[in-house]
């Protein structure tokens, strides 16, 4: 989702902000020396269009007007540029951690929370930029329509002189970056729910989470516990241990071990 997210903030704020438009007027005086057919007006993004300003004939000689288109839309426009430059950006970075630290991003699910906080903020900032900028392109087409333009030229209050549009300004490409806008609100919207499933809430919320335990130390000693080893000679065979004594030669010159047997008594021996 990160791959497409890129593409669609890229067309989304390149279609906004490298737009350059132009519209031309014609103004016929009564006197056709003094006529200019061919008034050109150009514009461009950020769409400060009170600095935008272009000259017309009045029709009364030589002498020319110096008029000004009329608003300032630089705001929404910016601001539409600025949120797209950032999800860029801020796509590339999860992608790349992502790729390449999966697992330190899914450590206690500290990761996957922020990411679905910085993905709720860039959800709400499109939806704002997106409708902010839909009305500031509405305000920008009004601004630029010739018909309304010509209202400003004093010379075309006046009857026996006819000023008419020639060519209108192409707003395609911003209408798109209208559509790109939304599109990416669609799309952040929609990678809040694949997020939300990579934090742990909604297993907390069921009662199915269960959180990490820390591993444990190994025993010191397999002897503790019931690892203890027994001899198996000790309670099988009655606890045998043959007693080896001292060597010695009895009376009658027979060499003998010293057994635990002994003689019963010394009668024996006589």
């Amino acid at each position: 989702m990160d791959v497409v997210n890129q593409i669609f903030a890229i067309f989304a704020f390149s279609t906004c902000g490298s737009y350059s438009g132009m519209f031309k007027m014609s103004v016929e005086c009564k006197n056709r020396s003094e006529s200019d057919l061919s008034i050109e007006v150009e514009f461009e993004y950020p769409f400060r269009l009170h600095q935008v300003y272009f000259d017309a004939p009045t029709c009364r000689g030589e002498n020319q007007e110096r008029l000004f288109l009329v608003g300032d839309y630089s705001s929404s426009a910016e601001f539409f540029v600025t949120i797209g430059v950032f999800s860029f950006l801020y796509s590339m970075a999860a992608l790349s951690v992502y790729c390449f630290m999966l697992e330190k991003y899914r450590e206690n699910n500290k990761g996957p929370q922020i990411d679905f906080a910085v993905t709720a903020v860039f959800t709400f900032f499109w939806l704002v930029c997106s409708c902010a900028w839909a009305k500031g392109l509405s305000d920008v087409k009004t601004a630029t329509d010739p018909d309304r333009v010509i209202t400003l030229i004093s010379a075309c209050d006046e009857q026996e002189n006819r000023c008419k549009e020639v060519h209108d300004p192409k707003v395609s490409g911003l209408n798109t970056s209208v559509a790109f806008g939304f599109i990416n609100l669609i799309l952040w919207a929609g990678n809040l729910w694949f997020v939300f499933k990579e934090t742990g809430w909604m297993a907390a919320f069921t009662g199915t989470y269960a959180p990490s335990q820390e591993k444990q130390p190994a025993p010191d000693s397999f002897a503790q516990g019931d690892f203890a080893q027994q001899d198996p000679y000790a309670g099988s065979q009655g606890g045998y241990q043959p007693d080896y004594g001292q060597q010695s030669y009895n009376e009658g010159g027979e060499y003998s071990q010293g057994y635990e047997q002994q003689p019963t008594s010394y009668s024996n021996q006589m």
